[in-house]
């Protein structure tokens, strides 16, 4: 529900065979209800992980917006990306600084944005959204789930 002081979840991945090499992103965004509202993923190319692990990000954050969503939980499984998010880190590698401002950006459209970092195997789906645009060299989805196009938008690449 727009508006609503509740939050809402959002799981992201990203990955890479060969670091740099085919690389996807996926994200699955779920209301407060735990309704998936739109479950997407994306083939990048040649990029490296932590790249890929953006890309999710920024992705997921903007359907997020795009379906009205004010307050939002990120949970991923990238220690690293958590910690840039959240201040931790700072973001040292020149490759990752430009997605992390875009994604910085888009978080301060949101009344507000928890990040945490979950361990892998409570981050399935995104993954799988992931690897399944790697495999298949191609945008991924669930068909029947409403999903903001983000082509027009590009990629981080």
């Amino acid at each position: 529900m727009p508006g609503s002081r509740e939050y809402w979840t959002l799981h992201t991945d990203g990955g890479s065979r060969g670091n740099p090499g085919p690389a996807g992103s996926g994200f699955v965004l779920r209301d407060t209800s735990g309704a998936t509202l739109c479950a997407s993923g994306h083939f990048l190319g040649d990029a490296t992980n932590n790249r890929a692990e953006y890309d999710g990000l920024v992705r997921g954050l903007r359907s997020a917006r795009a379906h009205g969503c004010v307050r939002l939980d990120v949970r991923m499984d990238s220690e690293l990306i958590v910690r840039q998010m959240t201040g931790r880190y700072r973001v040292k590698n020149e490759g990752l600084k430009e997605p992390y401002a875009r994604a910085t950006a888009l978080v301060r459209e949101f009344d507000n944005v928890r990040f945490a970092h979950i361990p892998r195997e409570e981050n399935a789906e995104a993954d799988r959204l992931s690897n399944e645009a790697m495999d298949a060299r191609t945008d991924v989805g669930d068909e029947a789930v409403p999903c903001e196009t983000q082509r027009d938008q590009g990629t981080l690449f």
